[in-house]
């Protein structure tokens, strides 16, 4: 993501969304697999702001849209997107994201502001090569490496009375 897109700066956000159904579209086509209108819709929420999105919340949205979904529907929407490489989990949100590189195999690294809530994914190659070498020295093969990193964005570090 360019610097000028990140979710604490001004951006076209409409452009960002219609990016990700796009990309989505043609990466699940490419796989063959169905991208449903219930899956299309959770991506999108997803992607309604760059504050993660719990299961819950997608699927309060989706009453509101007259949609009749169960728990296990959202849930299954999600593994879909998570599965195809669309959204991200972020484990310590319990919560989703859109993910930037869709299509891209990569390494998940999160930056997490605690005051605004807004996330933004990393894009650290010389980070995930170091934990890759990292655990080679013990021997230990990763499947997946996911880093979260908690702290504050720019716009809330410079609010007055932020001792960040």
């Amino acid at each position: 993501m360019p610097p000028s897109a990140l979710p604490y700066r001004p951006h076209n956000h409409d452009a960002c969304v219609a990016r990700a159904l796009a990309d989505a579209r043609t990466i699940c086509q490419q796989h063959n697999a169905r991208l449903t209108p219930t899956r299309e819709r959770v991506l999108e929420l997803i992607w309604q702001s760059h504050k993660p999105l719990g299961a819950y919340d997608v699927l309060a949205v989706l009453a509101e849209d007259g949609h009749n979904a169960a728990p296990p529907t959202v849930y299954r929407a999600l593994d879909f997107l998570q599965q195809h490489g669309l959204v991200h989990r972020i484990s310590s949100l319990n919560a989703f994201i859109g993910c930037t590189h869709a299509g891209e195999s990569h390494n998940g690294m999160f930056l997490i502001c605690r005051s605004c809530g807004n996330v933004l994914e990393l894009t650290a190659p010389g980070v995930a090569s170091a934990v890759t070498r990292a655990a080679a020295e013990e021997s230990f093969r990763p499947d997946d490496v996911t880093i979260e990193v908690a702290g504050h964005c720019p716009r809330c570090a410079s609010e007055p009375g932020h001792d960040g």
